[in-house]
């Protein structure tokens, strides 16, 4: 199914994404992931006192966690808001739209991190059965991942 989007005033055509770009896409980003993880340990080692880890099954190690969930969302969410993608997104010309083919809202994009993290990416294969090729995330959302043509 081809889909007509805007981007600026130039009209351009997409496709929805299969999930073997979004994989791709996804290997990428945990190289940016991966750089968050460290900056939020290390601000959690700075903060501690002794400057220890935090012990498992603490309040503070809650706090971490939340803290790195929301800095990777924070991440994704910003990005998909400003351009439509992350940084690994963009070499696979890869873009988050509304069904129309816009900009989604900052809710949308808030549920469907939300959604992905919490399924740990389960709901990505939905894609592998839907005729737009929409994961679960994206139908709680109401967004489409689309492949721009080059």
């Amino acid at each position: 199914m081809l889909m007509r989007m805007s981007e600026s005033p130039d009209r351009i055509s997409a496709v929805p994404a299969v999930l073997g770009w979004r994989l791709l896409a996804l290997v990428y980003d945990l190289v940016i992931s991966i750089a968050f993880l460290f900056a939020v340990s290390a601000l959690s080692l700075a903060v501690k006192p002794d400057h220890r880890p935090v012990e498992p099954g603490t309040l503070g190690a809650l706090v971490v966690f939340i803290a790195l969930w929301a800095a990777i969302g924070a991440y994704a969410v910003v990005s998909w808001r400003r351009g439509g993608q992350t940084i690994g997104m963009k070499p696979w010309r890869l873009q988050v739209v509304t069904a129309e083919g816009g900009r989604p809202p900052w809710r949308a994009l808030l549920i469907r991190y939300a959604v992905t993290s919490l399924s740990l990416g389960a709901v990505l294969l939905w894609c592998l059965v839907d005729g737009q090729r929409r994961g679960l995330h994206d139908l709680a959302a109401g967004t489409l991942l689309v492949r721009r043509q080059a």
